[in-house]
Parts: C-alpha cells; sequence; structure tokens
C-alpha cells in the first residue's frame, strides 16, 4: 500500500503545481492586457507553459494508470492466497 500512497502524494503535487502554472498564464494575459508585454513575448511564454501543462497532465495519467495497475495486482494477489 505504501507505494499506492506514494504515487497519489505524486498526483495531487503535480496536480498542484499544474495549478500554479495555470495562474502564471492569467497573470501572463493580464499582463498582456495591461501592455505590460507584447503580442510575439506572450505567445512564446504561453506555448512554454502550455507545454508544461500538457507534459504535467500526461504524467498524471500515467500515474493514475499504474494505481489502477497495482490495486489490480493486490486483488489478484489475495484471490490467489484464497484459492491455496
Amino acid at each position: 500500500m505504501s507505494f499506492i500512497n506514494r504515487l497519489e502524494k505524486n498526483i495531487t503535487k503535480r496536480g498542484k503545481t499544474i495549478e500554479k502554472e495555470n495562474e502564471k498564464l492569467t497573470d501572463l494575459k493580464n499582463k498582456l492586457n495591461s501592455n505590460e508585454l507584447t503580442r510575439a513575448t506572450y505567445n512564446i511564454k504561453k506555448g512554454k507553459i502550455e507545454n508544461k501543462i500538457r507534459i504535467l497532465d500526461a504524467r498524471i495519467r500515467t500515474l493514475k494508470g499504474m494505481v489502477i495497475k497495482e490495486k489490480k495486482i493486490i486483488e489478484e494477489k489475495k484471490k490467489n492466497s484464497k484459492k491455496k
């Protein structure tokens, strides 16, 4: 169970970083609207942040898959021990 707990903890940590990156996007949008940034620099920075969010989201999906796989393995071990 400790492995599953570590995976879930990692999922929550990645989720928090995604929220922070979304906040950065809103800050960039506000700077663009207040004419502190040019459209070109906004698009460059926005692209980098969106790429980072995509990567983190993919990592979260992978970790969730690992959690499901580990739970199946544990259930199979319980079934096999009951059969014996």
